[in-house]
């Protein structure tokens, strides 16, 4: 059973005093204080690469006024990353404030009709916030799998995590253990990725119709699996579709007495990359997907001039960023041809061990509540649970959150001083202060080299590498030899981390599917 959070103030918080660092040479304190809650919404964009925001990279080829607008009104990250280079994991860390392979997930994502990967009684963010007084909402791509009605399995006999399995589903039936059952008031959504079937929209456990016919991506960047599709399921239109729903929800809310929560999570810019007529040809690099992160910066202005006209914009904290780096079908090589690079000055892609797969833009913003700064402050996708724990003066219970670290600076929490990164094949990798030390051959995705370069080269390929990512952000000089002492040091920490079931201060807690976890062994066999 999950348990309830508690307030510290009771019913009300009288005063909340926040204060971000700016890391400049004098690191100035900044402070604000507000006495409601705040309204909070998450955007999170699925596969922009920190370069294709504009604000983050001088080069950038894409402008995206309204993701700038948040960073220059509120805290812009420059050292952000997510808890994994893909997409599933991610969105599990973002929710429950545990590191993804912590979980049964050891590599890899879900599939359209896998099960659903938190377990009934893990405490979601969503949870804490319902049981302090918040309406809560998830509007968007799910893809952490739920329980279907499945009543017949695949005929080929794939398992339902297979990405091309196709079980039968009673759709007139409701789902179990999806967003409803894990904090949220109201949901609409899918519960895979845009380009894996059912593509079915659900409504508050229930799909809002039955599925008959069978669609398929037609062109390589417009892509996505031949699969059963409900009448009222239009792939071009599934960003708008959310953008509208989740304006709605916000003008539905604006007046009620009780704040709001909306977690947000976009199907774009993520294949299958299809730009509305309206955005086709807007970027002018002749990319639908440049188009198609125009069109996420649209759904963003959407939602700041929805709370806007409503006048909530002063009471609504927003968090933008993205679930891993950009994708390679985004079309890097036509994209440098046009002198934009979407992973800026990182190396690597989505899916990679290397920053490229998981550096982020990371924006938080409340508008005459936070004073605008840009910090090099270290952060990863779990910390958003404790640091709204924080801002709302909340106490978490030992087993909840234990990734999660609070971004503010003026609380007695500990700050994250280190972060573990991993990659689409399960590999890890070890950050803290400007050392990072990569424990896998090449990418540890797709980007080369991977596992599926020519043996004769793969095999010369160093198992440890080590990165100051302060001077070599684009890691190309492996320190490993002249520094073997961090890497053995890194490696204890790693290790320890992972065997102690959480980063944060307290009680021991227990991974999930440490029988069958490759990953791990080859970690601890890597000679040094």
């Amino acid at each position: 059973m999950k348990k309830i959070m508690s307030i510290k103030s009771v019913l009300q918080i009288t005063l909340i005093s926040i204060v971000f660092f700016s890391c400049n040479e004098k690191e100035e304190k900044k402070s604000i204080t507000h006495t409601t809650k705040p309204n909070i919404i998450y955007i999170l964009a699925d596969d922009l690469g920190i370069g294709d925001v504009s604000i983050y990279n001088e080069n950038s080829k894409i402008e995206t006024p309204n993701i700038d607008a948040l960073a220059t009104n509120g805290v812009m990250y420059t050292d952000a990353h997510t808890s994994s280079a893909v997409c599933t994991p991610t969105r599990y860390s973002i929710l429950t404030g545990r590191y993804n392979w912590r979980t049964s997930l050891k590599q890899g994502v879900v599939s359209g009709y896998s099960k659903s990967l938190i377990k009934p009684n893990r405490t979601t963010i969503a949870d804490v916030l319902k049981d302090n007084g918040y309406n809560t909402a998830f509007i968007g791509k799910w893809h952490m799998g739920w329980d279907w009605d499945i009543t017949k399995p695949d005929s080929l006999g794939l398992d339902i995590d297979n990405l091309k399995a196709r079980p039968e589903v009673d759709f007139t039936t409701p789902i179990k253990n999806g967003p409803n059952t894990h904090g949220f008031d109201y949901s609409y959504g899918f519960c895979g990725s845009l380009d894996m079937p059912p593509y079915v929209w659900v409504e508050n456990d229930m799909p809002t119709s039955v599925p008959t016919k069978y669609t398929k991506g037609k062109t390589k960047q417009g892509t996505w699996r031949y699969g059963l599709t409900a009448d009222n399921f239009e792939h071009e239109q599934a960003l708008p579709e959310i953008t509208k729903r989740t304006v709605s929800y916000i003008n539905d809310n604006a007046k009620k007495d009780d704040p709001f929560f909306v977690y947000m999570p976009l199907p774009a810019p993520h294949t299958p990359i299809l730009p509305t007529d309206a955005f086709k040809g807007k970027s002018g690099l002749e990319n639908p997907y440049a188009d198609f992160v125009i069109m996420v910066d649209w759904v963003v202005g959407e939602v700041t001039k929805a709370l806007e006209a409503n006048g909530i914009s002063e009471n609504t904290l927003i968090v933008f960023t993205s679930d891993n780096g950009c994708s390679p079908t985004a079309n890097f090589k036509q994209l440098k041809s046009k002198d934009h690079n979407p992973s800026y000055v990182y190396r690597g892609t989505k899916s990679d061990i290397f920053e490229g797969g998981h550096r982020v833009p990371y924006i938080m913003t409340w508008k005459n509540n936070i004073q605008p700064t840009k910090t090099e402050q270290l952060v990863c996708t779990t910390d958003f649970f404790a640091t709204v724990a924080d801002v709302l003066n909340i106490d978490l219970e030992d087993n909840v959150a234990e990734d999660s670290f609070s971004h503010l600076t003026n609380s007695e929490a500990p700050k994250r001083e280190s972060i573990i990164h991993h990659s689409v094949r399960g590999e890890f990798a070890y950050r803290k202060g400007d050392y990072k030390v990569n424990f896998c051959k090449g990418s540890g995705g797709w980007s080369y080299p991977n596992i599926n370069t020519k043996k004769a080269i793969y095999d010369t390929l160093p198992m440890v590498q080590l990165y100051n990512v302060k001077t070599d952000a684009a890691e190309t000089k492996n320190l490993q030899a002249e520094h073997p002492e961090i890497v053995k040091e890194f490696k204890a920490d790693l290790l320890k981390i992972i065997n102690d079931g959480r980063s944060t201060v307290g009680a021991k807690q227990e991974n999930d599917g440490t029988s069958d976890w490759p990953q791990l062994e080859k970690l601890k066999n890597t000679k040094l």
